[in-house]
């Protein structure tokens, strides 16, 4: 998903050798199908750089939708945008708490006209657990292994006019209590490296009777570090799939809210001292989302993070 570079002194503290550390769950968040309250769109919790930062991250997702009432019905644009406040921060040894909260400022094409939606959306909090590491830089291989859990806030706002329509994830927030578990595996040698994780979403129901379908989420990226003197790069080449399972509202479920999705993803991060600025693109490569009457476009996104 991205690439970075970094000084000297950033090196100092953060050694070659702990650069697996950095590729963490880069491309796993829940979505909602379709971004709704998403933290960062399949876009990730961890900058590739730093082991431990806060920044900020703005990222933009593109979808259109059509009523599927007839061959001829026409096709309407959706603009979900989301600035980002995230961080990652050391808690305890092999313990790393990432913080996600959200603005969303969506917009999205109908019959009567264009509709605009803004506010904050659902704080994310995922805490990862350092089962193994490789602890000798003469293994041919390097090895990290990592479990966690997350949870997701309802502090953002569900409204549930727009659950009725075509893309119900058009909100700021899901109105729920939403949990996850993930694993991510990274092998390195030398300077190139394989990560992959996945990410189970469990949603559910708000106080409007509405439940969002659970989420899995799976991800494999190869990654190059190159480095010279005050500064590295580490560009990134990978695919990202989301599958997601029906809503339900009042325990019933809902017909064509289903689907699965999966991306091609490109980056690079760039870095200079304690600061590095970030940036991804992700394009569909399958999809079946809503029956076939909603179509994810494109998802890009920049960061600007300050190491802590």
């Amino acid at each position: 998903m991205l690439a970075s570079t970094a000084t000297a002194a950033v090196k100092d503290t953060i050694p070659h050798k702990h650069f697996k550390q950095y590729l963490f769950l880069e491309e796993e968040d829940d979505c909602d199908a379709c971004g709704c309250s998403a933290s960062g769109g399949s876009m990730g919790f961890a900058s590739m750089l730093n082991a431990h930062f806060v920044g900020l991250r703005y990222f933009h997702q593109h979808y259109q939708s059509n009523d599927g009432l007839y061959s001829n019905s026409p096709w309407y644009d959706e603009q979900f945008n989301t600035v980002q406040l995230w961080a990652r921060i050391p808690i305890i040894k092999r313990v790393q708490l990432s913080v996600l909260a959200p603005y969303h400022f969506h917009e999205r094409e109908t019959k009567k006209g264009n509709q605009n939606l803004s506010g904050l959306g659902d704080i994310t909090l995922m805490a990862m657990y350092q089962l193994y590491q490789t602890h000798t830089d003469s293994t041919y291989f390097a090895h990290t292994l990592q479990l966690g859990a997350g949870v997701k806030l309802p502090t953002g706002k569900f409204n549930e006019a727009n659950s009725g329509s075509l893309n119900p994830s058009f909100q700021a927030g899901t109105g729920s209590w939403d949990y996850s578990l993930a694993t991510e595996y990274t092998l390195r040698h030398k300077k190139i490296g394989l990560n992959t994780m996945m990410q189970y979403v469990f949603k559910t129901v708000n106080e409007r009777a509405y439940q969002f379908g659970d989420q899995f989420n799976y991800a494999a990226t190869v990654f190059y570090l190159y480095e010279k003197n005050t500064y590295s790069l580490a560009p990134q080449l990978g695919i990202a799939a989301e599958h997601y399972q029906a809503n339900k509202q009042h325990g019933l479920q809902l017909e064509d809210t289903a689907g699965q999705v999966l991306f091609g993803k490109i980056g690079a991060e760039a870095g200079r001292e304690k600061f590095s600025l970030g940036m991804s693109f992700m394009w569909p490569l399958q999809q079946d989302l809503a029956a076939g009457n909603l179509k994810a476009i494109a998802r890009w996104s920049l960061n600007l993070n300050y190491a802590l």
